[in-house]
């Protein structure tokens, strides 16, 4: 099976190519990047919050994973079975929000960069929540 993968996959790549368009056009030698003008430099830093974003994503969905599992065989077990699993399932998903409620408060999952970041590192911009600040007051700027 692995070799028909192999095989099929090498055929498919030859044909592409051999039957492909080889006219080389400045907008197709140019990076993309979703519509974007690509601006900057490929090497620049990304903030930290992004990080922590992804990795919080990735511990809260596996939480799916295992409750698919434990749903599966909830339904058709025995009674002491599902007494058991019910306490076990409670203090699983105390400790989920538990750890929500700490990502939350940690700011884990706050975007807003000019709260976290110390005025020298914003490269000498004010953040925008001083310039946001008379607007979202009621007062006039």
């Amino acid at each position: 099976m692995l070799a028909v993968a192999a095989v099929l996959s090498g055929v498919f790549v030859t044909i592409s190519w051999f039957l492909g368009p080889k006219k080389v056009m400045p907008f197709k030698s140019s990076p993309y990047e979703c519509g974007v003008e690509p601006i900057g430099d490929a090497h620049e830093r990304f903030p930290i919050k992004f990080y922590l974003v992804a990795i919080v994503f990735i511990l809260f969905d596996i939480e799916v994973v295992f409750l698919w599992s434990w749903m599966t065989v909830y339904k058709n077990s025995d009674t002491q079975f599902v007494v058991f699993s019910f306490f076990e399932f409670l203090t699983y998903m105390a400790t989920w929000i538990l750890g929500y409620v700490y990502a939350i408060k940690v700011g884990a999952i706050d975007w807003d960069e000019s709260a976290t970041l110390a005025p020298e590192k914003l490269g000498g911009l004010k953040p925008e929540i001083e310039t946001l600040e008379p607007l979202l007051v009621g007062g006039t700027k």
